[in-house]
């Protein structure tokens, strides 16, 4: 068990933070003897309170004493773990005559870490403030210089890495899917299902000059080959011919074409409600040309078809990042042409703004996808995981990690196909060590000219599948992660030395089942033990009793 000290102000993050280091933790009560005591700046606490004490502070704290001195304090540096990167958006403090290289200033070498053994048990003095680092992620994000970080994971990791190696027992639920390595959310942003509706406005003419001077500048770049240029430069001769109904037009069919190419695997397509609405952005009406030459109404049997192929239809939300009332309109539409109840967002444009998440839970939409880069790829709030905005009491946020345009338009990062199937290897590598979600979007032009981004995509999917994803929509994704975090941690008094998690029970239908994993020695097998070199994963669904030592005693 972990006791917690920190500032009031800081509690709403602790217990965020808490669901996705999902162990067995409380705010500290005196009279108890905990595992690890985990103290954030200043704090009191009794003497022999727990086997291990880490104290993260970027100032000068109490418990320095005269043990512990530091040598500069800097704002807004990168420590080095374990060949990690982990940005700091703060303070941090680096300590004198530490030999430890477990956590260093990249740019100093000088520890930021310093241990000691006391009369209390093991101290581990970290300079910084983990908490306020985890409230700027959860809050204001990453800048997109760090976007390649998953900074809030690593912070988990590092916490993790210290409990395990002082040799306190710890269990924990991993965010890894039984049966696979990590959840996988393929995801498309339905904006132009069809060219033709598209005459004498800015989409025809920017398609027309991608796919004739775009096509050729990328050709001479290296980014496409000769086939893509001729394809390219067909489809603008033909778009006349497309307009009068001679061709077919080559936008359309968007659904299965990503059946096909998806193959049976479930995703999630994001409708735009209605037509013809720019919405407003934050200094008032939005440009006229964010609205959509569509609305749900007008596709009607393709999203009969979406919803009958076993995919998700979300809402491509207009207005309702910024009012709950229009929210509730446009969420209204989806249901009506979906029968379903239960309808996740994702904002056009990624128009999102702090109050963003209040407006949605407001508006009673089931989560949001809209947390990402336009102009990058990476964690925005250093994670791979689904998480709960500090706003919000249920709305849940499955961050998006990686978009299309923003890996191949040359105003953002300009990529060959290879280069962003390289790009997106190394999320997958993220995702596979530190398990969690991820989620992509691939639009639904973006198969066809004049884009032609469809192999890049097919690699994505069979790199994926090589990797024993599990794929999910995105609302089977953020269900299996509420069940996750529906787990509550209890002692067992029936056993001395066990912990009791449990399930809440409307959750336990939410996709695969659940890992329960130990860091500690174990010789059994028991409950379908399987041994790892590092821990134990237990696998439950319901109720489990684990007998390890993650008790605190009233003395």
């Amino acid at each position: 068990m972990i006791g917690v000290i920190a500032n009031a102000a800081e509690h709403n993050v602790i217990v965020e933070f808490f669901e996705l280091f999902k162990t067995p933790w409380e705010f500290y009560r005196g009279g108890r003897r905990y595992d690890v005591l985990l103290c954030a700046g200043d704090s009191n606490f009794d003497g022999d309170t727990a086997r291990l004490i880490l104290i993260y502070a970027s100032g000068n704290s109490t418990f320095d004493g005269g043990q512990i001195e530091s040598t500069s304090r800097r704002s807004k540096t990168t420590l080095l773990h374990n060949g990690s990167r982990i940005p700091i958006y703060g303070d941090s403090t680096t300590f004198r005559e530490e030999v430890s290289r477990l956590l260093v200033d990249e740019e100093s070498q000088q520890t930021v870490i310093h241990q000691h053994q006391s009369c209390m048990g093991l101290v581990v003095r970290l300079g910084y403030d983990l908490f306020s680092e985890v409230g700027i992620l959860l809050t204001a994000g990453q800048p997109a210089a760090y976007a390649a970080i998953p900074t809030l994971d690593l912070h988990i990791a590092l916490l993790r890495d210290l409990i395990v190696a002082s040799g306190v027992p710890l269990i924990e639920i991993p965010p890894v899917p039984e049966g696979y390595r990590f959840v996988a959310c393929l995801t498309h942003d339905v904006d132009h299902p069809s060219i033709r509706r598209h005459k004498w406005d800015h989409t025809m003419f920017g398609f027309l000059y991608r796919a004739i001077v775009g096509s050729w500048v990328n050709f001479f770049r290296g980014r496409i080959g000769v086939r893509a240029l001729l394809k390219n430069w067909t489809a603008a001769l033909k778009l006349p011919f497309v307009f009068m109904g001679y061709a077919k037009d080559f936008w359309s069919s968007f659904d299965d074409r990503y059946f096909e190419l998806e193959k049976g695997l479930p995703s999630t397509f994001f409708i735009i409600p209605f037509k013809d609405e720019p919405g407003r952005n934050s200094g008032g009406l939005a440009p006229a040309f964010r609205a959509a030459r569509y609305g749900a109404q007008d596709i009607a049997d393709t999203i009969e078809k979406i919803v009958s192929a076993g995919c998700e239809v979300g809402l491509h939300g207009i207005d309702a990042w910024i009012d709950s009332t229009n929210g509730k309109k446009e969420l209204e539409e989806i249901r009506r042409l979906t029968g379903e109840s239960h309808i996740g967002v994702r904002m056009h444009w990624l128009y999102y703004d702090q109050q963003s998440a209040s407006a949605l839970e407001s508006a009673e939409a089931s989560y949001d996808s809209t947390v990402g880069y336009k102009e990058t790829v990476g964690y925005h709030a250093g994670t791979t995981q689904a998480y709960k905005p500090l706003q919000v009491n249920r709305l849940l946020e499955l961050p998006m990690h990686a978009m299309d345009t923003a890996l191949f338009y040359p105003a953002y990062m300009g990529l060959s196909q290879r280069q962003a199937a390289e790009i997106l290897r190394q999320l997958t590598d993220n995702v596979s060590d530190l398990g969690g979600c991820i989620t992509i979007n691939w639009h639904d032009r973006s198969l066809v000219s004049e884009r032609l981004w469809d192999a890049c995509y097919r690699s994505l999917i069979q790199d994926l599948k090589d990797r024993k994803a599990w794929f999910a929509t995105a609302g089977q994704a953020v269900a299996w992660f509420r069940k996750r975090r529906s787990v509550v941690f209890d002692i067992d008094g029936s056993k001395p030395n066990a912990v009791r998690a449990k399930v809440t029970a409307h959750h336990r239908n939410s996709g695969p089942d659940l890992r329960l994993r130990i860091y500690s020695p174990q010789e059994s097998n028991e409950n379908g033990a399987h041994r790892s070199e590092k821990y134990v994963d237990i696998i439950f669904n319901e109720n489990i009793n684990v007998p390890v030592s993650c008790g605190v005693a009233i003395e």
